[in-house]
């Protein structure tokens, strides 16, 4: 969890437009440098780890229609692992809203090992991409 009090301000040029997807990582890289200035360089961190692979209900009529689409997903996972739905939200859309609702729906199945911090499980909220994309499809995941 990031203590904004411990956040460092970071002067932004008036044309700098930051991704939310940017100001995430932004603001978590800032919170990781300020706990590991204040432990004297001891701070190991490791991010949610996924065990295995979670089914994802494709919607059968994108499927017939061969539409797909990337979603983006916050997830906050607890010190176990487990993923919290309530906390779950659509960080970026597909652009199909039933792509993001069976992105949604697939949440709370979603599989992790959890983050760590000094060797201790402890909670994180982090992006999760899910690809959507059907048979035939010339586009590569990135």
């Amino acid at each position: 969890m990031i203590r904004l009090s411990k956040l460092r301000t970071l002067p932004l040029r008036p044309y700098l437009v930051l991704s939310p997807k940017s100001l995430v990582l932004l603001l978590l890289s800032a919170a990781c440098a300020s706990d590991a200035s204040q432990s004297n360089g001891a701070d190991s961190t490791t991010p949610p780890i996924p065990q295995g692979v979670a089914p994802v209900e494709y919607p059968p009529v994108l499927f017939a229609q061969k539409v797909g689409g990337t979603v983006e997903l916050l997830l906050f996972v607890d010190s176990a692992g487990v993923v919290l739905p309530e906390s779950t939200r659509v960080q970026r859309s597909s652009g199909h809203q039933a792509l993001d609702s069976a992105a949604l729906a697939a949440a709370p199945r979603l599989r992790y090992n959890p983050a760590t911090r000094n060797g201790r499980p402890v909670p994180t909220s982090f992006l999760q991409p899910i690809h959507f994309r059907p048979p035939g499809s010339t586009d590569s995941v990135p």
